[in-house]
């Protein structure tokens, strides 16, 4: 994920999610080195800042999309090759040498544009599809504030998952219940919006039915507030985007 000081950045982060015959899908998550300015040792789904290379690819492609839009899901792409070796969003030859073609190129600074043409591979974004958007106020002890756009993309089959070993330590596929459960027990941890969003995909069997719930609900900035509920303050978000919980005590919030 690129790193920046600069507060309102847009950003990008992808749910990828395994189906798995007789059990709840499984979703891709990688914790985050503890070292890092935000989210520090946080389990995250992967993703990251949108940056210029994005913005220019996006304007090269035919997408029919808003040129934010595209750029954004560009950036889930190239974040998830990044940080997890997992090519989303892409068609051709897409196996495992040609994934780590691709991220090594990315890890040495080279554009992803560049890479899908040297190695004959093309984009579909409409492979990710549009689930949330979150774009917090800042509070007092808010270092930098990104305006994310969250996806859904379906695991591609045979490929193979890895963690990058530099911004993230650790990876690892559970349902969203499971994930919950492990971050409630104290052997993980997820800042609010990770853990609303888990909430609010725990109850769907299958990346399908994710994606029907999605298509439901209108996809509209997210933008947490702080109000007494019950005695207490509360973190706070709207009540018609399809989130089952929506408020949690200023107590427990983890927060990036």
């Amino acid at each position: 994920m690129t790193q920046s000081s600069t507060l309102d950045r847009p950003a990008a982060t992808v749910v990828i999610v395994r189906d798995r015959p007789g059990a709840m899908p499984s979703l891709l998550m990688v914790q985050r080195a503890p070292t890092l300015a935000f989210a520090a040792g946080a389990l995250v789904f992967p993703g990251g800042a949108v940056d210029d290379a994005d913005r220019a690819l996006a304007l090269e492609t035919d997408h029919g999309l808003p040129q934010d839009e595209a750029a954004s899901r560009i950036a889930a792409i190239r974040e998830a090759i990044e940080e997890a070796g997992i090519g989303v969003g892409l068609v051709g030859a897409v196996d495992a040498a040609a994934l780590l073609r691709l991220r090594d190129g990315l890890h040495d600074g080279q554009p992803l544009g560049a890479l899908l043409t040297r190695h004959d591979i093309g984009l579909a974004l409409d492979q990710l599809v549009p689930f949330a958007r979150w774009h917090p106020a800042p509070f007092e002890r808010a270092t930098r504030i990104f305006d994310t756009r969250f996806y859904l993309a379906r695991a591609p089959e045979g490929q193979v998952a890895s963690v990058d070993t530099t911004e993230n330590v650790r990876l690892l596929w559970g349902s969203a219940a499971d994930t919950l459960s492990l971050c409630d027990a104290g052997e993980g941890r997820i800042i609010f919006p990770t853990r609303r969003n888990l909430e609010r995909l725990a109850p769907f069997a299958s990346h399908a039915d994710m994606v029907a719930h999605a298509a439901a609900f209108p996809v509209e900035k997210i933008r947490p507030w702080q109000e007494e509920r019950d005695g207490e303050t509360c973190l706070c978000i709207p009540d018609h985007l399809g989130y089952p919980v929506t408020s949690e005590p200023m107590r427990r919030v983890q927060r990036g």
